[in-house]
């Protein structure tokens, strides 16, 4: 089975289980996550890991280096031709000064100049993205390419997730979706909570899920559920993956109109 097939099996059961259990306003789900993929803007070669997954980085910390061969190539050549713009510039307009050239060639001169300039800080900019840091804080949640591996470009080295990406996700059957507003509290537990976990309702699906969109009968529309999510203040104390009940608070949010 693969993961895809696994997540929607767990999200089907856990939809169902959703409409058992709602008389009582305990709902299954699950822990997901908003993960922030860290890649290189070309491809190449990952020369150095400055992480293992599980470690926790601040924003700017290094990451992992990519092999700049290349681009040190490409700078290289952008900054001779720019020696050479220069140059060319002082002469034209050494040239104007004492009338023996043309405005004509002074301006040619520059705008070489500048666009050498611009090739040269465009190839410095692509050497320095060799180096990755991090954009975010948080902890390295997983590495996909090592020391010695081929990466391609745009292809995510590292996944970091900061900690208010940290999500409850779970699902309502149609009869309680009423009864649940954006910013609505809800409580957390799970087995390997010590204590209760306030969060509270950041999403709510405008669209139902695992029913045909049209209800032909009372049975089948017992069946449509909607996702929920929520996100809560103290997120270190939950897990990807973990499963979790949520229970509905009474509602502090606007109700709906």
């Amino acid at each position: 089975m693969t993961r895809g097939s696994i997540a929607l099996a767990l999200a089907a059961a856990l939809a169902l289980g959703a409409c058992s259990n709602s008389s009582d306003n305990g709902f299954q789900g699950w822990v997901e996550a908003d993960l922030i993929f860290v890649s290189p803007d070309e491809s190449g070669r990952v020369e150095t890991l400055s992480v293992r997954e599980g470690d926790t980085v601040v924003q700017g910390a290094p990451l992992f280096t990519v092999d700049a061969e290349l681009q040190q190539a490409d700078t290289a050549v952008a900054q001779a031709s720019v020696t050479n713009a220069r140059q060319a510039f002082d002469r034209a307009q050494a040239l104007v000064k004492t009338q023996a050239g043309t405005q004509r060639s002074l301006d040619e001169a520059e705008a070489a100049l500048r666009t050498a300039e611009a090739r040269l800080n465009s190839a410095q900019t692509r050497l320095s993205r060799r180096k990755a840091a991090s954009p975010v804080s948080g902890t390295v949640q997983q590495i996909y390419y090592r020391p010695g591996e081929l990466v391609p470009a745009g292809r995510p080295v590292v996944a970091l997730l900061p900690p208010g990406n940290i999500k409850v996700r779970f699902f309502v059957a149609e009869p309680a979706l009423q009864t649940i507003a954006l910013g609505q509290g809800v409580t957390i537990r799970c087995d390997g909570c010590r204590n209760d976990i306030a969060a509270r309702v950041s999403f709510i699906s405008r669209t139902s899920e695992f029913t045909p969109p049209v209800i032909y009968s009372q049975e089948e529309r017992s069946k449509l559920v909607f996702m929920i999510e929520a996100r809560t203040e103290t997120p270190e104390s939950l897990r990807v993956g973990q499963p979790v009940t949520v229970t509905l608070n009474a509602s502090t949010a606007e109700p709906k109109r």
